[in-house]
């Protein structure tokens, strides 16, 4: 199978009503990248609320056991979803 007809295969697969024409399979690829970027960096946020949540559960003894101290769990907790 030439490389191609990979691409136009996943097209079919990813967006079947773009695979009819070549030029709509190309839009759907240029677009495709920022796309899949931002469901990325939404699920990297959704991951760090989660992270946080879960470490502001941990327990003094917990938290010791990872080398953080209770201010620092809270500190770490407190900081806005989109920074790392």
């Amino acid at each position: 199978m030439s490389p191609n007809a990979a691409v136009r295969t996943k097209t079919a697969v990813e967006a079947p009503f773009l695979a009819e024409s070549d030029a709509a399979g190309r839009l759907w690829r240029a677009l495709g990248h920022p796309v899949e970027r931002a469901f990325a960096t939404l699920r990297e946020w959704h991951r760090r609320i989660r992270a946080r949540a879960e470490l502001t559960a941990l327990d003094d003894r917990m938290l010791e056991d990872i080398g953080i101290t209770r201010v620092e769990a809270e500190f770490l907790s407190d900081k806005p979803f989109r920074r790392e």
